[in-house]
């Protein structure tokens, strides 16, 4: 069931390790069937090393196992629910890459410091309030969604495909999975960047000018950049 998804969403995964974005058992990536709506999901603690496609467990919207010998992985909730909100995501990414890392343990969004920036997003990636005792002690996935979504207002998450989630770490989305995973990369080398740029002392961002034109260049129905489709 869902073959080609599972190979794609495991090969995913996969390539988060050989962009040294997690190591050990740490971030996951999900996929979902627009056709169904069942989501692919890393399974919960398996190692990477001996993970294979068949291993990858399918959901459905409630959460419950439709196939699979394992647990999804423990942040299935927050993929749900963001898939649920955002019907143009086709892929989940969670990461605890070092520098997207230390952003969102800051409690720091990340400022538009420069045109590699926009080229990936439209404005700041966002870091989540942090979350209440209660909101941590019950429902803690579905409330790390939640505060995601709270944090992106109104923004079309496709055009800012990242979020930091305060004292934990960034999930990112796209059109399928190997989009999150792009995304998460991109994040990651930007993150690395903005952590330089504070350090040697700029704290402001670019014009809102700049960054519209290196974003809309590459993104949107007047994109320029690269070659015509044909």
């Amino acid at each position: 069931m869902l073959e080609e998804l599972k190979i794609k969403v495991f090969k995913a995964n996969l390539e988060l390790v050989a962009r040294g974005l997690v190591i050990h058992t740490w971030g996951n990536v999900s996929g979902r069937d627009k056709e169904s709506g069942l989501i692919v999901i890393k399974p919960s603690g398996v190692s990477y090393e001996s993970m294979k496609p068949e291993d990858m467990v399918i959901i459905d919207y409630e959460g419950k196992i439709v196939e699979g010998k394992f647990k999804p992985s423990t942040d299935a909730p927050t993929h749900l629910l963001l898939y649920k909100t955002y019907l143009s995501l086709g892929g989940i990414v969670h990461t605890h890459s070092s520098y997207a890392t230390s952003w969102a343990q800051a409690g720091r969004s990340i400022p538009p410091f420069g045109t590699t920036h926009a080229d990936h997003f439209s404005g700041e990636v966002p870091c989540t309030r942090l979350l209440t005792r209660i909101e941590t002690e019950a429902d803690y996935e579905i409330n790390t969604g939640k505060i995601i979504i709270e944090s992106l207002t109104t923004t079309d998450p496709m055009t800012v495909p990242s979020v930091l989630v305060n004292g934990h770490g960034p999930f990112c989305w796209g059109s399928d999975a190997d989009a999150a995973v792009y995304n998460a990369v991109a994040l990651e080398e930007i993150a690395k960047m903005a952590f330089y740029t504070v350090l040697l002392g700029k704290t402001e961002p670019i014009s809102q000018f700049l960054l519209d034109k290196h974003f809309k260049r590459k993104h949107g129905n007047n994109a320029y950049y690269g070659q015509d489709k044909k």
